[in-house]
């Protein structure tokens, strides 16, 4: 396709939890999009709620301008992109690839080298707001790219978030997640020991959250997850799992500067106890649990 033209045709590649409502609210508005996913089931209600779907990354890419993936790693990524029927060996010339997974930037800036060999532009644009977000279309999407890929790909960034920041070059998208990352699970941190004192001190909780939350102390975590954590509601809108994945790339990115990140270090700690104790595809609240086993006095 010609190089800069309106982006028509839409590839999605990732249809999990918030891969499925992204690529909905595209339909919504009026994108026509054709779909892949590893899972047929997840597929299959995409093309039961009016999608198409395809056999393969490389036959999405075939009949797409661009083509997003929206998967879980940074290994995953490589595959629907390189592997064997990846989209890379059906993409047109001119399209682009834009990749809303939470991946390595290193690894980003490598795809989009290898991509550019094809005449192939891309845009990294992780996103922030969880399962809702990405129901609601509120999401934040941070992206790196050159700035004339990014205007051309704005209308589909815009039908999917409420905040679109292009934040720099190639890269710079998943760095600025990360970023995001370090403060999201550092202020769910705060909020789990922050629960765990007003329980230990025979408050009524949900009083606690009205109050804390409309003052200095308010936060995302504490107003959304908060009670969750009361009810004990460990429903995966951002699972474990994937919140560790994204805490082993912020500690490999910040070894590359020398960066100390205490505070990371002891939430992945923290982490790996939560997944220990069975909760790896369970919602980040379910942290809590560690603090209540840690808080428990012996009898």
């Amino acid at each position: 396709m010609e190089r800069g033209g309106p982006i028509v045709r839409v590839g999605w590649i990732g249809l999990g939890i918030m891969g499925r409502p992204m690529a909905e609210n595209l339909r919504r508005a009026s994108f026509p999009v054709v779909a892949y996913n590893r899972s047929a089931t997840r597929l299959e209600a995409f093309v039961a709620s009016g999608g198409r779907a395809a056999g393969s990354p490389r036959e999405v890419a075939g009949l797409s301008d661009v083509v997003v993936t929206m998967v879980s790693d940074t290994a995953d990524v490589e595959e629907v992109v390189f592997g064997a029927n990846g989209a890379a060996a059906g993409i047109h010339a001119g399209s682009v690839v834009v990749d809303m997974s939470t991946i390595s930037p290193r690894a980003t800036r490598e795809f989009a080298r290898r991509l550019r060999e094809r005449d192939v532009d891309y845009l990294d644009a992780p996103v922030s707001g969880g399962e809702s977000g990405a129901i609601a279309a509120t999401l934040s999407i941070m992206v790196g790219g050159e700035a004339a890929v990014f205007e051309r790909c704005r209308p589909l960034f815009d039908a999917l978030g409420k905040r679109v920041t292009h934040v720099g070059s190639v890269g710079s998208g998943q760095s600025t997640k990360l970023v995001n990352q370090v403060a999201v699970l550092g202020n769910l941190l705060a909020t789990c020991e922050a629960i765990r004192l007003g329980a230990e001190a025979g408050l009524d909780l949900r009083k606690v959250i009205e109050a804390v939350g409309a003052g200095a102390g308010a936060s995302w975590q504490l107003t959304n997850l908060g009670p969750k954590i009361i009810e004990r509601d460990f429903a995966p809108g951002f699972p474990v799992r994937l919140a560790r994945k994204d805490l082993r790339l912020i500690l490999e990115t910040a070894e590359d500067f020398c960066l100390p990140l205490p505070g990371v270090a002891l939430v992945q700690q923290l982490f790996s106890a939560v997944a220990a104790i069975g909760w790896g595809d369970g919602g980040t609240q379910a942290l809590i649990e560690v603090f209540d086993r840690l808080a428990t006095k012996p009898q």
